[in-house]
């Protein structure tokens, strides 16, 4: 992937005749002089904006000095600290986006995107929760630290190329994981870390200006040292090789830029919370309009221009957000949450724009010569038998120990009474999880293969969070609803979310780069919408939704069992049957045609099939990430590619991945428990990064 720009002036290269220098400074004069207004009249609505009722007679009167006492109080304290930070934060994220894209020379790049804000969340729960200190500056500290060690994974897993989906999948699974371990310490900790949810959309309601006036001169040497740096920068955009013959040390300059741009993200991080997008945003429309200004494309103009068009944005969200919702309302509603949504529209529409590189294209991504591939039915019967182990295990194992004997009389009825409770509310627990891990991974193995994607799973492309969405709903606005709502809800969402991904998806069709890309901006923008439903209905009560994202089989009943039974004993044995359309849909998009396959009703009933999955497993058990891609790709490792082994190995991985994390969730820390969300995330994390670093060797 690289960027669409105009080469800087160097010696040894071929540009295009540079216009003359009073028509450059000309005409970013003009650009800076209509961000100005913009911002001004911006401003201008934003300071009106609020509780109190204080308009623009109000402010002038403030201004000259002439407001009464009250007025005045309501500007100083309040409307002033909201605009000094979104001023603050905005030239922090436009810059350390810009610089971001720059290093890695992909305009998907950015504090999101390389999991920055996710590190210094994490961090900084990690602090609010355990009692910790930064080493430095307290909270900025922590968030620093956070910050650039996920960026730092994310930028080793992409490779030096930084390929945008290779770049954008490190990253979305990275802050996946991460996520996961914040919710879990937010659950665990719920005094400790109250408030928090909100905060990390990203919120301007500062406490007055305390925190400004630390974190102001932080960015302000931040963006001087970038600036100090801008020419090199400029070189770094024409390659690594053409730079370093210019005598730029390129790593060395990438180190601190990228150094310079954690610090500055996350000191927007210790402000105000991770507002999302802003840092992508800003720069790829500054990007966009560059080749029209001359002058723009180098970094001592590209950088303050960026600055303040991401103030110009952030405003805009916030004033936005209180217009729509009302002032007292949006008081209780993030701007992050608007900046996100706003955000995942920019990335979809991105995606059609962008050339982007392809991960996994061809079908040798998937094609794997598994170790067991001479005798897959040994194979299975050995994973048979230890999911069975895992079953009976976790059947015995938790707050109470229990016998095989116990179990025996159980199930033949003959149990004491205690046994029969223990297990009437333990057996559930452990079959949802069969069936979720069985669910999940059969969805996966289709949706990877259909796409020809090694790196897609109902989590990252956006189908889970589809299922989120409505079942929060549910969760939020209807308390007592009962379970067969909630099911029916997460259902409706997976397929509207289904719809939308591979609707769009399939005007490229079916494009890897395209899917990823833009069930990714679904996937932000579910994310969006949640904590939307959550702070908004039920700020104090936030445990309950939290649980339920994070997939936990708590207070699962034999009725619960229902939906997921009846979709694993339909769906399954579908995608099964149609485990030879599976391999040549999987090869490329000519062979299936050739062998007389109907490409595009195929490819709908197995999408359909794995959407519904997908959906069942979401609406048993929450959202659980990483087991669609963890489970076929261990599958083709142990069986090979054909599909008609992969799916049965895949199924018995996924339920024994999905169990083994429940009873370690519940047992682990008894009588505290938890999700078996957050334990998938933790167990399958790492194997996804193994496979990124492969496929990276590869490229």
């Amino acid at each position: 992937m690289t960027l669409t720009r105009t080469p800087p002036d160097a010696p040894g290269t071929t540009a295009e005749p540079a216009a003359p220098a009073p028509v450059r400074i000309a005409a970013l004069t003009g650009v800076v002089v209509v961000l100005l207004a913009v911002i001004a009249l911006l401003a201008c609505l934003h300071i009106t904006q609020g509780t109190a009722d204080v308009g623009f007679a109000d402010i002038w009167a403030w201004l000259t000095g002439t407001a009464d006492d009250r007025a005045a109080a309501v500007v100083i304290d309040s409307r002033l600290p909201r605009l000094a930070a979104a001023a603050v934060v905005g030239i922090a994220l436009g810059v350390a986006g810009t610089v971001m894209q720059s290093i890695s020379r992909n305009p998907l790049a950015s504090p999101d995107t390389l999991a920055v804000n996710a590190g210094a969340h994490l961090a900084l729960v990690c602090g609010a929760a355990l009692g910790v200190q930064g080493p430095f500056l307290g909270d900025l500290g922590l968030a620093f630290t956070g910050g650039l060690a996920a960026a730092a994974l994310v930028l080793a897993l992409a490779g030096t190329e930084y390929g945008t989906v290779r770049l954008v999948l490190g990253g979305s699974a990275v802050a996946l994981a991460v996520t996961a371990l914040t919710r879990g310490l937010m659950i665990l900790f719920p005094f400790e870390s109250r408030g928090a949810h909100a905060w990390a959309a990203g919120t301007l309601g500062v406490n007055g200006f305390d925190g400004i006036v630390t974190l102001a001169p932080i960015v302000v040497i931040g963006f001087a040292l970038l600036m100090l740096m801008s020419r090199r920068l400029d070189l770094l955009m024409l390659g690594d090789d053409e730079a370093r013959s210019l005598g730029v040390p390129v790593r060395q300059t990438q180190l601190w830029v990228l150094l310079m741009s954690v610090l500055l993200s996350t000191a927007a991080v210790a402000l105000t919370g991770p507002i999302g997008f802003i840092g992508l945003a800003a720069p790829a429309l500054t990007r966009l309009v560059a080749p029209r200004i001359p002058g723009l494309h180098r970094h001592r103009a590209l950088l303050p221009v960026t600055g303040l068009a991401a103030i110009a944005l952030l405003l805009a969200a916030d004033i936005v957000l209180r217009a729509i919702l009302g002032a007292q309302t949006a008081t209780q509603v993030p701007t992050g949450i608007m900046t996100s949504i706003l955000g995942a529209v920019f990335l979809i529409a991105l995606a059609f724009r962008l050339r982007a590189d392809r991960a996994g294209t061809s079908h040798g991504e998937l094609d794997v010569r598994g170790i067991g591939v001479r005798h897959p039915g040994i194979v299975t019967a050995v994973l048979a038998v230890v999911l069975v182990a895992t079953v009976v295990g976790s059947l015995l194992i938790g707050d109470m120990g229990l016998l095989t004997g116990d179990l025996w009389n159980w199930l033949t009825g003959q149990a004491g009474q205690i046994v029969s409770a223990v297990m009437d509310t333990r057996a559930p627990r452990v079959l949802a999880a069969l069936l979720a891990g069985v669910a999940l991974a059969v969805a996966g193995t289709a949706i990877q293969g259909v796409t020809r994607n090694p790196l897609a799973e109902p989590a990252i492309i956006g189908i889970s969070g589809g299922a989120s969405v409505t079942a929060v709903i549910v969760v939020t606005l209807i308390p007592h609803a009962g379970f067969w709502a909630l099911a029916a809800a997460a259902g409706a969402g997976a397929l509207a979310a289904a719809l939308v991904v591979f609707g769009l998806a399939a005007r490229s069709g079916f494009a890897t780069d395209r899917l990823v890309l833009i069930g990714v901006g679904v996937s932000y923008g579910t994310a969006a919408f949640v904590t939307l439903l959550i702070v908004a209905t039920d700020p104090f009560n936030a445990a309950k939704a939290l649980t339920w994202l994070s997939g936990s089989t708590y207070g699962r009943t034999f009725e619960h069992l229902i939906p997921l039974s009846i979709g694993c004993a339909v769906l399954v044995p579908l995608v099964m049957f149609a485990h030879r359309r599976l391999d040549l849909l999987s090869i490329d998009e000519d062979t299936p045609r050739l062998l007389g396959v109907r490409v595009a009703s195929a490819r709908l009933a197995l999408l359909t099939c794995a959407v519904l999955l997908t959906a069942v497993a979401v609406a048993g058990i929450g959202v659980i990430g990483f087991v669609g891609l963890v489970a076929p790709h261990a599958a083709r490792m142990l069986v090979g590619r054909r599909h008609a082994r992969v799916i049965p190995v895949a199924a018995l991985l996924g339920g024994i991945l999905v169990v083994v994390s429940d009873v370690v969730g519940r047992t682990v820390i008894a009588p505290d428990q938890l999700p078996a969300g957050l334990m998938t995330a933790i167990i399958g994390a790492p194997y996804f990064f193994w496979l990124l670093y492969r496929s990276r060797k590869r490229t």
